[in-house]
């Protein structure tokens, strides 16, 4: 992991989504500087994500990032090995703000650019040390990704595209999904999933009986719209809701789906002979899914890694990670690097609701 015995310095970006983030980060995992510019406030009066306005919102706010990073790291672009960015999957417009930034500035200073996928920077997300009590995984590992627009378990064999595999996802809403839909529903704002979080250590969750979706079904395949449906039809007959009833009811949706979301991960994990676990994305961040994934790994004898909190949510320090990995494998790329909304690791659950094969 080292170049002329020193571990490279990368220079990442990130703008998959709504958030403008810049980071530097040593091919060991070392953070010297991370910078996330959130546009949550600017989104929330539309209870979701507008893609014009995100774009925008990354085009005023990506080179003051840019700079912040390096005044914090102490870091000039001479002392840069090369420049990571995101280029897939997300919104494209988003997309296109951090990857044209990052030839601009891989261009301008004579450095090599790296292209890297957004998913790929979750999965090695464990790997960003940002204190010295930070353990990363060993591979192989089972790796749960769950934010707002993914939930899938993969197989890691180690850090580059390859090296992973798609072992189930979800067949329609991602869990984050899932909880700003419900969110939304109950009237608390966006995004839901931490007020869901806080409401839901204030009510009683055997208070309210929900369907585990897929619970008995083989294999390690999602799917939450039903979820949703539940609790639609839930505040539809008891509107209007009291206080306790609202608590009760997060707390409910909330151990359910943490409950399939670690009963999968375990089942996947001990199918496929691998000891050590992984929970990232932005759902990870979830007190219950932390709390209930801990004791499921202790139960089955099995060694779980969890990120710190700032690198569950989109951040650009594991886009740098990734892209070192990336790099030191002697993988880089042109200046014709394209942003797409596909992702390079290939998806094995199809969409939409039947049997399957």
């Amino acid at each position: 992991m080292h170049v002329n015995g020193r571990p490279v310095t990368i220079l990442g970006l990130e703008s998959s989504c709504d958030e403008t983030a810049a980071a530097i980060v040593s091919s060991d995992g070392q953070v010297a500087a991370d910078v996330v510019h959130s546009q949550v406030e600017i989104h929330a009066p539309y209870g979701g994500v507008v893609p014009e306005i995100a774009s925008r919102d990354h085009l005023r706010a990506m080179g003051p990032v840019v700079r912040e990073a390096l005044a914090r790291a102490n870091l000039s672009l001479r002392d840069v090995d090369a420049v990571a960015v995101t280029h897939r999957p997300g919104l494209i417009g988003a997309l296109l703000v951090g990857v044209q930034l990052a030839k601009g500035i891989a261009w301008a200073s004579h450095k090599p650019i790296v292209g890297v996928d957004h998913l790929i920077g979750h999965l090695l997300s464990p790997f960003v040390r940002r204190s010295a009590d930070d353990r990363p995984p060993l591979f192989p590992y089972i790796a749960l990704l769950a934010s707002g627009g993914h939930t899938a378990i993969y197989r890691v064999d180690g850090p580059l595209a390859k090296d992973i595999r798609e072992l189930g996802a979800t067949r329609d809403d991602a869990a984050g999904e899932c909880f700003d839909k419900v969110a939304k529903l109950l009237g608390l704002g966006y995004p839901g999933g931490p007020e869901i979080d806080r409401l839901a250590k204030q009510g009683d969750p055997t208070r309210v009986s929900l369907v585990r979706p897929m619970a008995h079904r083989k294999g390690f395949e999602f799917s939450f719209s039903g979820l949703k449906t539940q609790i639609a039809e839930i505040v539809a007959r008891e509107r209007p809701m009291s206080e306790e009833g609202i608590a009760n009811l997060c707390a409910s949706f909330q151990a359910t789906a943490t409950h399939v979301l670690v009963d999968k991960l375990v089942a996947a994990a001990r199918v496929e002979g691998v000891r050590h676990i992984v929970i990232t994305g932005g759902v990870a961040a979830n007190r219950e899914l932390r709390a209930r994934a801990t004791a499921a790994a202790s139960a089955f004898g099995l060694e779980l890694s969890v990120p710190a909190f700032a690198s569950c949510t989109d951040n650009a320090a594991m886009i740098a990670y990734a892209g070192a990995q990336r790099f030191l494998a002697g993988e880089q790329d042109s200046l014709d690097l394209a942003a797409t909304s596909v992702s390079a690791l290939p998806r094995r659950t199809s969409r939409g609701p039947g049997p399957r094969p």
